[in-house]
């Protein structure tokens, strides 16, 4: 550039920096070397909200690398170009995906939902993949740019966290066909409950039950947990699996759960501890129905009566009770609400009653102590031990010995029991037939392994029992939901308060001839609202044969 040329330059900008507040907020940048020549206005670095034209474009350019194959320019549209170049590089390797086509949507202030359709290759075998996911962007706080919020589910959805990867390759595990105990399959398409107690399956049994792994897309946890299959490029051969499960009292099962959210429930078969149905209704997928933790509420008065009778300190037949109020160690406890006190009741009549003052009377009586509870829902109930071996994820129960309030709070369900479904159904089993018979999924003899233990009830327990229960499920609280139904029967309704909602937990448990059943409905109120409709359609969906 001329000199004169140069100087007219710097005096027009000058002037117009002087005298126009057009320019405010930009400095003179000096553009050689030494800082000599011209200098040129650089713009500030932006701040707030990425407008919807930054939004479309960053994503247009994270896409068109993605889709290309040019994995360094979709990193460079993001705001971890090192952590994405690294995961779209494994993407298009490891993975095997390629022919990426991408359709975006229309964004939503800083988000756009997309579709990905893709091939999967490995080994000469191909598979379609098609998903969907979305993306966020952000505002670069250095460069003030607008970038894709990195992180792994911007490549698929099922990658939740730091570390976890996509790979294709053979499978950790062969493919297991499950069936029930006369042979019909058991799919998680036909019963939804089902799907993460098969994958549990897959990955405990895959390698026992003579079939040979196929060729998956799966995602591979940083967190060392079995990698969870996505698409299936070769089946492989799967193997057979028989489970205790009939598909009868499943299909009532899943049926049950489904009339009332946050629900689960559990059958089995007292005679043998066999697990003939388990379900779960859960926004979470959570298996509540095996791992529940959750205060019990009155079903836990079969333990506590077992406890009363076993220690001598009551017969079914004996004065117990039914004040509005009774009070334990300074603490006052009452009764559901619209139960009328009985001051002449018996045992039995406060148990189908589900009279709550009753039972919390009766702790302190001798011989009682504050491990009364805890022995005999461990040595005779087998509860509390940790030692169950299901053939899936489990939880045994928790009645940890109490003092104070807490003692007599889980004479009633409450405090610091916590028991799942299946805890309760074991419960009504033995109760049933005065033998502990560990509830299992999958027969023993494929690994075997050992069985809990425990010593049961004495016949003149389970006598005063079984006649507790029926008249709950005949008059007392469970007749409403138990009626119609023929047989032998006996139930024990529960309803359990929790900080924090403003419906208790709803539960019930319950037998028909040689099945027992056990759900419970988080908020779901009393027993009768939730969980005994579910308990007795399940029992209505058997016993089962075989």
């Amino acid at each position: 550039m001329r000199g004169g040329a140069k100087a007219a330059v710097i005096g027009g900008m000058f002037a117009a920096l002087v005298g126009g507040a057009a320019y405010s907020g930009y400095v003179f940048v000096d553009g050689l070397r030494g800082g000599h020549g011209p200098k040129v206005l650089a713009e500030p670095t932006r701040t707030g909200t990425p407008t919807a034209s930054e939004v479309a474009a960053v994503a247009k350019a994270f896409f068109d690398g993605w889709q290309s194959g040019d994995t360094r320019a979709a990193a460079r549209a993001t705001n971890d170009a090192v952590g994405a170049e690294e995961m779209l590089v494994g993407y298009r390797d490891e993975a095997g995906i390629s022919g990426v086509e991408i359709i975006a949507g229309t964004p939503r202030d800083t988000r756009v939902a997309y579709q990905v359709r893709a091939v999967v290759t490995h080994g000469g075998k191909r598979a379609r993949l098609a998903y969907e996911s979305e993306l966020h962007v952000v505002r670069g706080p250095a460069s003030g740019r607008a970038l894709v919020e990195w992180k792994p589910s911007v490549l698929h959805p099922e990658l939740l966290d730091i570390g976890d990867v996509l790979v294709t390759g053979e499978a950790s595990k062969p493919q297991v066909k499950a069936v029930d105990r006369d042979g019909e399959a058991l799919t998680a398409r036909t019963y939804p409950s089902l799907a993460p107690v098969l994958d549990q399956l897959r990955e405990k049994y895959g390698d026992r039950t003579g079939g040979t792994p196929g060729i998956e897309l799966a995602v591979r946890h940083a967190s060392g947990a079995p990698d969870t299959p996505l698409l299936t490029l070769s089946k492989g051969r799967p193997g057979t699996l028989r489970t205790t499960l009939s598909a009868r009292v499943q299909r009532a099962a899943e049926r049950a759960v489904l009339r009332y959210p946050e629900s689960s429930v559990v059958a089995v078969r007292p005679s043998t501890g066999e697990v003939l149905a388990l379900a779960n209704r859960r926004n979470d997928g959570f298996n509540a129905a095996f791992q529940g933790q959750l205060a019990p509420g009155s079903t836990m008065k079969i333990v506590t009566a077992a406890t009363l009778i076993e220690n001598g300190v009551v017969t079914a037949d004996d004065p117990a009770p039914c004040p509005d109020e009774a009070v334990w160690q300074g603490q006052a406890f009452g009764n559901i609400a619209g139960l009328e006190p009985d001051l002449t009741a018996t045992l039995l009549t406060s148990f189908q009653r589900s009279c709550n003052t009753a039972f919390v009377r009766l702790v302190d009586e001798e011989p009682l102590t504050d491990e009364s509870l805890t022995q005999v829902a461990r040595d005779r109930f087998g509860l509390g031990r940790d030692n169950w071996t299901t053939g899936i994820a489990s939880f045994d129960g928790r009645v940890p010995p109490s003092t104070g309030p807490d003692r007599a709070a889980g004479a009633i369900g409450q405090g610091l029991v916590q028991m799942s479904p299946l805890n309760m159904a074991s419960v009504t089993a033995t109760a049933m037939t005065g033998t502990f018979r560990q509830p299992f999924l999958v027969p023993r003899s494929l690994d075997d392994r050992r069985f809990a233990r425990a010593e049961g009830l004495s016949p003149d327990t389970v006598t005063q029992l079984r006649r507790m229960m029926e008249a709950t499920a005949r008059v007392g609280t469970g007749a409403g939901v138990m009626a119609g139904l023929g047989g032998d029967i006996g139930a024990k309704t529960g309803s359990a308060e929790v900080d924090g909602q403003s419906r208790s937990n709803s539960w019930f448990t319950g037998y028909r001839d040689d099945m027992a059943a056990a759900a419970m409905t988080q908020s779901g109120g009393r027993g009768g609202d939730a969980a005994g409709p579910i308990v007795a359609e399940v029992l209505r969906g058997g016993p089962a044969g075989g």
